[in-house]
């Protein structure tokens, strides 16, 4: 199994704190794995082996469980006479209301609780009510390119990369070695879980078509700012009658199911966020190749994707940033302030560089400002600001 050290140590660091801990992310990014793992950790520890109790709702034995009172009533007859019992429910959803039963497992003070679930619907409504403040999201994504060079083995970054686009960041992938045809495959039948489990079951979603060609024109655009406005035009340019609600309403629901990721804009100098014109970002490459093939790929759309996600993956909120008529391509923010990225698949023409320092030297403040990019070139400073090659800061430790 892969070490996610990021998501362990988060795990490691609430461990026996009086919060329940929720993992999401989309499915088979690893969040059954991640939960063996800290099982292990726990083994290690010294737990009992009867003091975990795990409940995994996509295994058909399990079926009887997913009715909210047998859930109840098994979870508190396994529970241990001595020390305290580690629950774990993984995918959590498939339980109708199983927030009672969560809330009413909680009250419980020798019981420390793990849930999964593919879909953030599960931190809305009810149990976002009943907990309020007594949980913790553990958001999840597929492999980061660190990752991925510690399962596959160090080797070239710049082949490294792109056997990482073409064949996925889902952890599942490494498994295959009869080529791209296996990969393809198994990219498509998370896919089609994806969608059919997750939005259109979920969402009651009755043209799936028109859902389809809409993740198809985000996956085909990553990068781009777009409006819903402008999606049903281009939707309806291709002959699919797609008004705006509907759009909203299938983007809310690709981006509850992880498919598909928003970031906002927002005004550096003024200090807002935008409401308009804003930009999504694929979940992973391969499948994005999956859907589209490798026709019309842009290098730069593309590695500014894998570029928000790791900035997600090490704890950022991520926006786009509006400086006067310029852009930043990304604004990062943690408790520490902000950290400004320009993400470039080359600069080594002077008016490409140019261009791309330019909305960075109009940001007034001291925070740090990158230019990240795929030259393999030695790392440059202009006036404060880091050009740095971004293989190298994708491959190191966050």
């Amino acid at each position: 199994m892969i070490e996610r050290k990021e998501y362990m140590s988060q795990l490691v660091g609430y461990r026996d704190k009086r919060v329940i801990k929720i993992i999401t992310g989309i499915r088979r990014c690893g969040k059954s794995t991640l939960l063996e793992l800290f099982q292990k950790y726990l083994l290690e520890d010294g737990v009992n082996p009867s003091n975990i109790v795990l409940v995994n709702f996509e295994d058909y034995e399990n079926r009887h469980l997913c009715e909210p009172s047998a859930l109840h009533e098994h979870i508190t007859s396994q529970m241990a006479e001595k020390g305290r019992t580690y629950v774990f429910f993984d995918e959590i959803q498939n339980v109708p209301d199983f927030q009672r039963v969560v809330d009413s497992l909680y009250l419980r003070e020798n019981l420390d609780l793990y849930l999964t679930g593919s879909n953030a619907w599960l931190l809305s409504g009810d149990l976002a009510t009943l907990l309020s403040g007594r949980y913790v999201e553990i958001e999840m994504l597929p492999l980061s390119f660190r990752e991925y060079i510690s399962a596959v083995g160090k080797g070239e970054l710049s082949r490294l990369y792109v056997e990482y686009l073409e064949n996925s960041s889902f952890p599942g992938t490494l498994e295959f070695h009869g080529g791209q045809k296996q990969i393809l495959g198994y990219l498509q039948g998370i896919y089609d879980s994806v969608v059919l489990k997750d939005v259109v079951g979920r969402y009651k979603i009755t043209d799936v078509m028109a859902l389809e060609s809409i993740v198809r024109f985000i996956f085909d655009n990553v990068g781009s700012r777009l409006s819903t406005k402008s999606i049903s035009n281009a939707m309806n340019a291709d002959g699919r009658k797609i008004d705006v609600k509907t759009v909203e309403r299938y983007l809310r629901a690709l981006m509850d199911s992880y498919i598909i990721y928003k970031a906002k804009r927002y005004n550096v100098k003024g200090k807002q966020y935008l409401k308009t014109l804003d930009k999504y970002y694929a979940v992973d490459m391969g499948l994005r190749y999956a859907l589209l093939g490798k026709r019309g790929v842009d290098i730069g759309h593309i590695l500014e994707n894998v570029v928000y996600l790791e900035l997600i993956r090490r704890g950022y909120e991520v926006y786009i940033g509006k400086v006067d008529e310029l852009e930043v391509d990304f604004v990062a923010m943690n408790q520490s302030g902000f950290t400004y990225f320009q993400v470039a698949a080359t600069v080594r023409d002077p008016a490409t560089l140019t261009r791309e320092l330019a909305p960075l030297r109009m940001i007034s403040d001291h925070y740090p400002k990158y230019i990240l990019t795929l030259d393999e070139d030695p790392d440059a400073d202009y006036d404060g600001i880091r050009k740095i090659r971004v293989l190298d800061w994708l491959a190191l430790d966050s």
